[in-house]
């Protein structure tokens, strides 16, 4: 059990945490959340002891082991194999076989005393199996394979590896240990879909103690049953998983809100009465009274928001046709040995909402960058539809701007010759930079601030085919949201890279399959791919030959005509919701209009209370319907391009 009793921490005039309670009992696995900064990590420091409290207690149990997800290698790994690295993820383990070897060395010369050694030899024999020493390099290869390693990389140096590589072996170190407590900080952030989606089984089947920072929607819906919000100091805990805390969270600002109006409305009526009576002797007993219950009323504190709260408005895409852009036979080579891609044969249809995936190093940034226009094909073509216009988001966005340079110099500088600096204006408040923000210099924004200002100078110039590399990267869970709502109502075409599982789910209709034979498309979104693979790998269609183009063609109209059946009943059930509450709007209209008839009349004996009290239920009743009717609207309008993003060829 993990118990914090009255925990304070501040950093100069930050104060993180204030006071903070909270327990957490073993084998729960918690999701933490809360925006950049409000103290997550420094609560798993606090855990592990690298960081010291101001103020308070934190107990654990003595002898628990904690596996903890570090974003910095040890100085001495660099090289040291892959392998090696990972097995060696119990330090009790370097412990008990060092004093092994020292035993197996001295038994030739212990004489008397070999019988005591040989009895030490076998209850450190017995603590490695209990262990599972003896399987550790097993379980480290098993690790690193579902985390994207192949085979001839296990024993290779660690400094032959890029930093995510790193992160990634890290991380499988930890969780072949199987600790006690598991803390994982942004355990995702390096890793693809294949290896998140391997991630999220592993822990499933994990028996320890689970505290889980992430931004991944995906992990805390699947993984956990307890959420614990850090904010403004505070910590509150939910007993549910994410999607269960969203929904408390929305209810607990709601009640809060509520209670402060009432609070504010109090306040004012004991300050009115306080000046009322001051004056008055007679009073001055009453105004004291209120002042004592005035000066006793504790501040209702509503919590900071947690993360960007605005939405994003996409400006309409101009008109192009039918077709987007096509590959022919296309590839790419840097030195005409080595193929990143190759023989790949693809075309985008206007409305389409294409998500990529696929293991890391299989050519999603390159085939995104192929049809950018940043790179030409080495052989092939890659031709452009009629009107076309491309906006390009690079994964390094955020790293290669000027720092000197503001946000609004961004924008203006993409504009076109004929916008105004208002325009700019205009289209940096549609992404969250109004006012004095629109000033900031590049340098002091956050990872997330630095993706919108992306989407702002990219939209300064609308274009009709957004190219987006993982966009996600950086955004707190609302801002995700937000712009999954962004894209899903934008009537453009899209094709993104994206590690986040949630985000692709809701803003891809199609998904493109990339593995090493090539590229596989599938005419549904990312839980109908993942119904058709039903593989731990992705599944791919053989590379195509020249003589196989026409048999691929006519499998791929097969699909899609397959897929337009299987939305059909969905196309007709969000229909009939609809017009369900369109007939309940027109009755109830009805009925109000025949109320107010009556009312007209001015009979004699007319009950007018049991009339109002109905037009009130009636105005209730056509609001909640309302609500209904938009809700039904948005999921009809959602299957209706899903359904028609499925062309026939």
């Amino acid at each position: 059990m993990i118990d914090f009793q009255n925990v304070s921490k501040s950093y100069g005039s930050q104060e993180l945490l204030r006071e903070v309670s909270f327990r957490v009992n073993p084998s729960e696995r918690v999701g933490i959340v809360g925006p950049n900064g409000a103290g997550k990590s420094t609560i798993f420091g606090l855990i592990t002891t690298e960081i010291d409290a101001d103020r308070g207690n934190i107990s654990l149990p003595d002898d628990a082991r904690i596996g903890y997800l570090r974003q910095h290698l040890p100085p001495d790994s660099a090289h040291v194999p892959l392998v090696c690295f990972t097995s060696d993820a119990l330090r009790e383990v370097e412990n008990i076989t060092k004093r092994v070897h020292e035993i197996e060395a001295g038994l030739s010369t212990a004489g008397p005393d070999s019988s005591k050694m040989l009895i030490e030899l076998g209850h450190l024999q017995t603590a490695l199996e209990h262990l599972g020493a003896y399987n550790m390099k097993n379980k480290a290869e098993a690790a690193l394979s579902g985390l994207g390693f192949k085979a001839d990389d296990f024993e290779k140096a660690m400094s032959a590896f890029s930093g995510g590589w790193q992160m990634r072996a890290a991380l499988a170190r930890v969780l072949i240990a199987e600790p006690d407590i598991l803390l994982l900080d942004e355990p995702s952030n390096y890793l693809d879909i294949p290896a998140v989606e391997w991630l999220c089984r592993f822990l499933k089947n994990f028996n320890g103690t689970l505290l889980l920072i992430s931004h991944d929607r995906f992990l805390l819906k699947a993984l956990t049953n307890i959420t614990i919000e850090v904010n403004s100091g505070q910590v509150t805990r939910y007993p549910g998983n994410y999607d269960y805390y969203a929904v408390e969270r929305e209810n607990r600002r709601r009640r809060l809100e509520a209670a402060r109006r009432n609070q504010d409305r109090k306040r004012e009526q004991l300050e009115r009465g306080i000046e009322r009576f001051r004056a008055k002797n007679t009073k001055a007993a009453q105004a004291h009274s209120w002042q004592k219950r005035l000066d006793k009323m504790d501040e209702i504190e509503l919590p900071d928001s947690l993360h960007y709260t605005g939405s994003i408005r996409i400006p309409p895409p101009p008109h192009c046709g039918a077709e987007l852009i096509r590959l022919e036979q296309a590839g790419l080579s840097y030195d005409n040995q080595r193929w990143i891609l190759r023989n790949v044969e693809l075309s985008i249809n206007r409305g389409e909402k294409i998500g990529v995936v696929g293991y890391n190093g299989t050519g999603k940034t390159t085939l995104l960058r192929l049809l950018a226009g940043q790179h030409k094909p080495s052989e092939g073509r890659c031709v452009l539809g009629h009107k076309v216009v491309i906006g390009y988001q690079a994964q390094d966005f955020g790293e290669i701007l000027p720092p000197g340079k503001s946000v609004f110099d961004i924008v203006r500088a993409a504009a076109p010759e004929a916008s105004t600096a208002q325009e700019a204006r205009t289209i940096l408040g549609s992404f969250g930079f109004s006012g004095d923000d629109s000033e900031k210099p590049c340098a002091v924004l956050s990872g997330g601030e630095k993706i919108r200002l992306c989407f702002a100078r990219i939209f300064i110039n609308p274009p009709n085919l957004l190219i987006l590399d993982e966009p996600t990267t950086h955004l707190d869970i609302a801002a995700c949201e937000a712009l999954q709502a962004a894209l899903s109502a934008y009537e453009g075409t899209v094709i993104l890279v994206s590690h986040d599982i949630e985000f692709v789910r809701g803003a891809a209709s199609t998904i493109l399959s990339m593995t090493p034979p090539g590229i596989s498309r599938f005419c549904g979104n990312y839980d109908y791919f993942r119904e058709k693979t039903r593989a731990e790998n992705s599944a791919a269609l053989p590379e195509a030959k020249e003589d196989d183009l026409k048999d691929l063609k006519k499998q791929r109209r097969q699909e899609r005509a397959k897929r337009r059946q299987e939305m059909q009943q969905d196309k007709k059930a969000a229909e009939r919701a609809v017009a369900n509450c369109e007939t309940a709007i027109e009755k109830l209209e009805s009925e109000k209009l025949s109320l107010l008839k009556t009312l007209e009349k001015n009979a004699p004996g007319l009950d007018y209370a049991a009339i109002n009290r109905r037009m009130t239920e009636i105005h209730q009743e056509i609001e909640a319907q309302t609500v209904e009717w938009e809700a039904a609207a948005v999921r009809q309008e959602a299957i209706q391009k899903e359904y028609d993003a499925i062309h026939e060829d």
